[in-house]
């Protein structure tokens, strides 16, 4: 990961959340500079020497710190620019998992491996939208722009884009697609970057 890398990550989740500030409050906005922390310490993970293991030590720090606090058990490197997390946690992440651009994702969720085994995670495509409590466990494959209701528990792969799945066990209940309940910071920083000619990276 390179410093315009990171830069991309920060601005794509900060425009998916709907920030308008460039940077957050000194009291508050404590989901926002989990968010901020996470990035710096994926970033400062795949770097090394000496700084580097220094700067790892603290954002590794306020990373545990924070999601303490904040009740989030979210590995690095599991979300795709352009997160936004709606509220405070429960929110627990295999770290096997693999969400998309753009994803914007509730409290009480959880995101696993199906019972009796260690890796096999869901993986997310880009622009989707995960309900408060909703619950994906196993190696399912979701599609682009997909929707899971409040309280959905998702077993199974949906390749259908733009849908949105609901119920126990989740199935598709309506055609409409997560573009509603999103902001897609990733992509309005891409195309930001684009005409104003700075290096975007993918």
């Amino acid at each position: 990961m390179e410093r315009h890398d990171l830069v991309r990550m920060l601005e794509a989740d900060r425009l998916s959340r709907g920030e308008k500030r460039t940077r957050p409050r000194l009291i508050g906005d404590d989901i926002w500079k989990y968010q901020i922390i996470l990035r710096h310490y994926e970033y400062w993970l795949k770097k090394r020497g000496f700084f580097a293991t220094l700067a790892r030590s603290y954002w590794h720090y306020r990373y545990y710190k924070q999601s303490i606090r904040l009740n989030f058990e979210i590995p690095p490197f599991v979300f795709a620019a352009g997160l936004s997390i709606a509220h405070r946690g429960p929110i627990i992440i295999n770290p096997n998992s693999r969400i998309g651009e753009n994803c914007r994702i509730h409290s009480g969720v959880n995101i696993g491996t199906a019972a009796g085994t260690q890796n096999s995670a869901p993986t997310l495509g880009d622009n989707c939208y995960i309900g408060p409590g909703a619950k994906l466990f196993g190696a399912i494959r979701i599609a682009d722009g997909v929707a899971i209701a409040a309280q959905a528990v998702v077993n199974k792969s949906c390749e259908t884009e733009g849908v949105t799945l609901g119920g126990v066990p989740a199935r598709v209940i309506a055609m409409r697609s997560a573009k509603d309940y999103i902001i897609p910071g990733a992509t309005i920083y891409d195309k930001s970057a684009a005409s104003t000619g700075r290096q975007a990276s993918c």
